[in-house]
């Protein structure tokens, strides 16, 4: 017996454009969706490295993005070369693949789980109607059998005891929360927390709009104040001169989850500070020097809130600080959510593995 013959391994060959694509994406993601820098960055790598070639150079590289609908040329009230939605989406799903890998799309969409419960997809399960069980749930076909058999075909009746209900499986849908903190400490002490972050949030809007799109997800940016972001515009999210708000971004995940009617709601705070800014009497109140009283008894509140309304609160938390770590200890206790202390390098990971332990949760 000869056993396995390994032969040398070929690396399939990449065209120019596929090498510069793939490292114009990273640029655009680190310069905020900023094209001309982007591209000037590309032309310095390029110099260095000599990606182009005589038969292909940087012109032909942008003229090709252009022709594929990836770029489109200077618009009115905007500076520069400007991405389209195709080169948005592209980003995104590069996010996703470097992150959480090669997903199979799925065709339904819906987190399956082994009850049965309220949904869209009958099982074969049945049992006799009970108090409160909706017109749309009875099998009629099996009632008026029943109907036949118990009373006859000369004095048909169909009465409660004949109604047979057919059961429907389970689907824990799951409303979430992304909230990113943009604010200047993302950017302190030379290093780039910001755009990690950016990614994670770009695959997990990949992931959810094409794997479970029954599912909602919410992203928004907090730093002296919060705001929600759409999907579209996660490339160019940008680190600001601010403090870290996080009562603003809580109050703003609450009030967008109390809209969505998924039973199962979670937020996923992504953070490297503490909390050191709150508006008070219409002002914003700020203590950048440690953990103010003011700031923190307000931020535990709204955690407890959040626990009462049942939705849970992940913290990403990127600083390593003991006195830090303490507090979000004293958050997490208070919400009975989790927290993890990870590094740029694993964020997705965590987030995702949490993300899929999340939504097989049933929420009674």
């Amino acid at each position: 017996m000869s056993g396995f013959r390994f032969s040398q391994f070929h690396a399939p060959d990449r065209s120019v454009f596929d090498q510069l694509f793939e490292l114009f994406r990273e640029l655009l993601v680190y310069t905020s969706g900023d094209v001309t820098e982007a591209l000037d960055w590309l032309n310095q790598l390029d110099q260095q490295y000599h990606i182009t070639t005589d038969e292909y150079g940087m012109g032909d590289f942008i003229q090709e993005l252009k022709d594929r609908g990836y770029l489109q040329d200077e618009q009115p009230g905007m500076a520069g070369m400007q991405m389209t939605g195709k080169m948005e989406q592209s980003i995104r799903q590069s996010s996703l693949e470097q992150i959480f890998g090669k997903l199979k799309r799925s065709n339904s969409g819906n987190h399956r789980t082994n009850y049965s419960g309220q949904g869209d997809e009958l099982s074969a399960d049945r049992r006799h109607f009970q108090f409160g069980d909706t017109p749309d749930q009875i099998d009629f076909s099996d009632s008026l059998r029943n109907a036949y058999i118990n009373h006859g075909i000369d004095d048909f009746h169909l009465m409660e005891n004949d109604l047979v209900v057919a059961e429907k499986e389970f689907k824990a849908q799951t409303s979430t929360v992304l909230m990113i903190d943009v604010s200047h400490s993302m950017i302190l002490y030379g290093e780039d927390r910001i755009t990690p972050a950016k990614k994670v949030g770009m695959a997990l809007s990949e992931m959810i709009t094409t794997r479970y799109p029954k599912d909602t997800l919410d992203i928004l940016a907090f730093g002296n104040d919060a705001w929600p972001i759409e999907i579209k515009d996660l490339p160019y999210l940008q680190v600001g001169p601010y403090h870290t708000n996080t009562v603003a971004g809580l109050e703003l995940a609450m009030d967008l989850l109390r809209r969505r009617k998924n039973p199962n709601k979670q937020i996923f705070m992504i953070t490297d500070g503490k909390p050191t800014c709150i508006i008070r009497n219409g002002k914003h109140y700020k203590n950048s020097f440690g953990l103010d009283r003011i700031i923190v008894n307000k931020t535990l509140n709204l955690a407890a809130h959040c626990r009462r309304m049942g939705i849970r609160i992940t913290t990403f938390m990127i600083a390593r600080d003991p006195y830090l770590q303490r507090f979000v200890e004293e958050f997490t206790r208070v919400n009975q959510g989790k927290a993890f202390y990870t590094s740029l390098q694993g964020l997705g990971e965590y987030i995702f593995e949490d993300f899929e332990r999340n939504r097989r949760r049933k929420v009674r």
